[in-house]
């Protein structure tokens, strides 16, 4: 560890905090329809949007209207992205022939089962890729199917915040917001505007953005190197702000042309935890109490700064293995450009928020350097989180902990002055029981099962069907503790909707596209839809007054209960399993054992 390398970390927060209260504001003058500097713009164009769309701004939803529209509008943009993915081969801007027959050999087609993949995972802002997409997807592919899945996603994901956190501000109110007006506005007024400032920064940072064939170099050693190029900087734009994490490259953002410079790699982990921070300060203010906002933000920062405090730390100590000959930290798996401190805070950033892109390799960090961004995403992706959800989802523990501060002083529990009940307990409960159960039942399944795929799986660019060894489930790379790590960390990241991974496990066969699609599927919605039910229960709610009796929501102590119980509800959850991976690998890899 370097005093440069808290720095890093010190300067990178200070900024984050300095943007949170600006961004929270506009945030929320955007959602109560309030003039912004961007309404002479943008106000013609969504007025257009709602005339076309058959939109009335005025209509309220109740909660159930709102989460059918959510679920509606997610099924078509997933039926229309899978589509689009498996017709590529027909479609413009495809200067490569990507997914034809015409495609140079090294161009692979996209399966029906990974195209599902896909969709799933670009729709739920998973973003997980069991591809590489500068081998398999067009450039029309990554700007109409995945890129604008980047802004629905995203989006959907900030409405589903607004709409809850409506549900806390509201009283006796039957409705949460409008589904589709919160869309728009979220898309027009929050996604675009940044994203073209950013896209045009990356641009002048030396990011391409081109619709070129790709290139072909000579090698000094007299080789042929294929140079992809493609619309970069617009997608890495949207990828980093709207926590959505997918590349056009394989290697993400450890690749020069989507991270090209220090600056560009310190932009791309401030724009991560950017509106998550921000949002955090509009429920503050929606709810007339701003130190609630805060409340949450320091329990969200705590979080952070002690996962990466123990990454990093665990990193520059490296593996003793190793370090008995060479000292100087771990640097398997990282870029070089950006050395083990910027690797680590990424890293702790990128699983923090649901984003998943990386710079470096997960799957080759320390045992307990692993364990953080592991750890990071089965607290439920709350810290800051995916943009909207990382919100909505500590607030469902923050329901959690007035609950069980109510046990503790013997009477009914209270947030925001209004009654937390038996049916807001439930629902949380099953959200949380939920994740729980989709990480650990699919974790368990591929640990023991290798099932084939029906024969109708066929090979579309040979027309033959695979091998029964290729349809079986995939091996890991490694054995041990380390293998059981890469398969728990894969449906963890799935079921968190983040799409990093531990990078040994070969996950592209039809088992896995389709456990880990139905993973992802289940992780954002099957979640969400408890969490619209406790928003439209609470809209329905009285406030009742203080009382002496009456448990703070606002302050450090609250802060640190609602810490302790993220923490104590995952390690309830997770520990036994988490103990069989990355835990028992650390002491073995202290008594001399490596896989």
């Amino acid at each position: 560890m370097t005093l440069i390398g808290w720095l890093q970390i010190v300067v990178f927060f200070g900024l984050l905090l300095a943007l949170t209260k600006p961004m929270g504001i506009f945030m929320h003058r955007v959602f109560e329809g309030e003039p912004t500097f961007l309404t002479p713009v943008m106000r013609p164009i969504e007025k257009l949007i709602y005339r076309l769309c058959g939109v009335r701004e005025d209509d309220d939803m109740p909660w159930t209207r709102y989460t059918v529209a959510m679920l509606f509008f997610s099924i078509v943009t997933l039926l229309l992205t899978y589509a689009i993915l498996r017709w590529q081969a027909y479609l413009p801007l495809n200067p490569m022939r990507l997914g034809s027959d015409k495609a140079p050999g090294w161009g692979t087609a996209m399966t029906p089962d990974l195209a599902f993949n896909t969709a799933a995972s670009f729709t739920t802002n998973t973003n997980w890729q069991a591809y590489s997409g500068e081998n398999t997807m067009s450039y029309f592919s990554q700007m109409v199917a995945l890129a604008s899945h980047n802004f629905f996603s995203a989006a959907a994901g900030i409405a589903i915040a607004i709409a809850f956190v409506r549900g806390l501000a509201r009283k006796s109110a039957t409705g949460v917001g409008n589904f589709w007006v919160d869309l728009t506005r979220a898309t027009l007024y929050v996604l675009l505007p940044l994203c073209i400032v950013i896209a045009l920064v990356y641009v002048q940072q030396g990011m391409p953005q081109n619709f070129h064939a790709y290139h072909t170099a000579q090698t000094v050693e007299g080789s042929a190197q294929i140079i992809p190029g493609g619309p970069v900087a617009s997608q890495e734009a949207i990828k980093m702000l709207g926590t959505n994490g997918g590349g056009i490259f394989n290697a993400n953002s450890s690749h020069p042309f989507e991270n090209p410079t220090p600056l560009t790699n310190f932009i791309q982990m401030l724009t991560i935890f950017l509106i998550g921070g921000g949002i955090v300060y509009t429920f503050g203010i929606a709810v007339g109490n701003v130190r609630q906002g805060w409340a949450i933000f320091a329990a969200m920062s705590a979080l952070f700064l002690l996962g990466v405090a123990v990454c990093y730390w665990q990193e520059a100590k490296g593996n003793p293995i190793i370090n008995a000959v060479a000292t100087g930290g771990n640097m398997e798996g990282k870029e070089a450009r950006f050395g083990i401190a910027s690797s680590t805070l990424f890293a702790t950033i990128t699983t923090d928020a649901s984003c998943g892109a990386v710079n470096s390799m997960h799957d080759s960090y320390t045992p307990l350097g692993g364990l953080v961004p592991m750890a990071n995403i089965l607290t439920g992706e709350v810290i800051f989180g995916g943009v909207g959800a990382g919100l909505y989802g500590m607030l469902m523990y923050a329901i959690l902990a007035v609950f069980i501060a109510g046990l503790m002083v013997g009477r009914t529990p209270e947030y925001l002055g209004k009654k937390v009940e038996a049916f807001e307990v439930k629902m949380a409960m099953l959200a949380c029981l939920i994740l729980v159960a989709d990480v650990l039942g699919f974790t368990a399944l591929s640990c023991v099962t290798h099932v084939p795929h029906p024969a109708t799986y066929w090979n579309t660019v040979s027309g033959t069907p695979p091998s029964v060894n290729a349809l079986a489930s995939a091996n890991t790379n490694n054995s041990g503790p380390h293998g059981f790590s890469e398969i728990l960390y894969t449906f963890d990241s799935a079921t968190g909707n983040n799409g990093s991974a531990f990078a040994g496990i070969s996950v592209n066969t039809p088992y896995w596209n389709l456990t880990i699609g139905i993973a992802m599927l289940i992780g954002r919605f099957l979640m969400i839809i408890p969490l619209l039910a406790i928003a439209g229960s609470m809209a329905k709610k009285k406030r009742v007054p203080v009382s002496s009796g009456t448990f703070p929501t606002d302050n450090a102590l609250f802060a640190g209960l609602l810490v302790g119980v993220v923490i104590i509800v995952g390690a309830l959850s997770y520990f036994p399993a988490v103990a069989l991976g990355p835990v028992v690998e650390h002491f073995l890899m202290l008594g001399g054992k490596t896989f």
